[in-house]
């Protein structure tokens, strides 16, 4: 058996419509530990790779967090979002059919490498103590400050408009949303990230995460 209060790191293949913190929260409850932290936020729309800490291993959560991050995202162009998701309705339409295959090849190298993106009034960034989503919640807008990232990896896999599927290789701090609206605007377009899925952190590759139920069935047979 694991010793989870000496500490472990733990790999989840995140469900949809799960926050990193319902993770976090069932875990404490079904391991009955307290010392227990995730390496980085997934949204409630977004699966993937999700890593737990256990007692001394929360020290590594830094580190994790600070890991190059792989996903897969779906683009869908014609129409934006508040929340540059599917979280919340579109506010806001716009064409798509003078888009190419070869201007969305064109458009990707202006995505490489460092850029400036604003990350979305929906999201838990603070500012002056509250998160940006509670504002945004509140009908509230801020101007956000921008901030540099890098993108290190920007391949189209997949073209079926008003839908593109991508891969990103991205470092901490990223915001693939604020990546989809601004592709799509750079096409003379709207666009929002209509799916998400995490599959690497440095290392750590989600072949290797389980599914929280799975996980939490082996447990308790383990417990027999």
């Amino acid at each position: 058996m694991i010793d989870y209060n000496d500490g472990a790191v733990i790999l989840i293949d995140k469900p949809q419509n799960w926050t990193s913190f319902d993770v976090v929260n069932k875990l404490r409850y079904v391991l009955k530990i307290k010392k227990i932290g995730h390496a980085g936020t997934l949204d409630p729309l977004a699966t993937g790779l999700l890593i737990l800490c256990t007692g001394k291993w929360t020290k590594k959560i830094d580190e994790f967090q600070a890991k190059e991050k792989e996903y897969i995202t779906e683009i869908t162009f014609g129409k934006t979002t508040p929340s540059y998701d599917s979280e919340t309705e579109p506010d806001a339409e716009f064409g798509y059919n003078h888009i190419t295959n070869d201007m969305i090849y064109a458009n990707v190298s202006q995505f490489i490498g460092t850029i400036t993106q604003k990350p979305p009034m929906y999201s838990a960034i603070k500012i002056n103590g509250k998160r940006l989503y509670e504002l945004a919640r509140k009908g509230k807008k801020i101007d956000v400050p921008d901030r540099q990232v890098e993108i290190k990896y920007f391949e189209i896999i997949e073209i079926n408009l008003p839908k593109i599927t991508c891969k990103i290789i991205c470092s901490k701090g990223t915001y693939i949303r604020s990546l989809a609206h601004d592709f799509a605007k750079s096409l003379q377009s709207g666009g929002f990230m209509s799916a998400l899925r995490r599959t690497r952190i440095g290392d750590f590759d989600v072949k290797d995460a389980k599914d929280i139920q799975n996980y939490i069935t082996e447990f308790n047979q383990n417990k027999e």
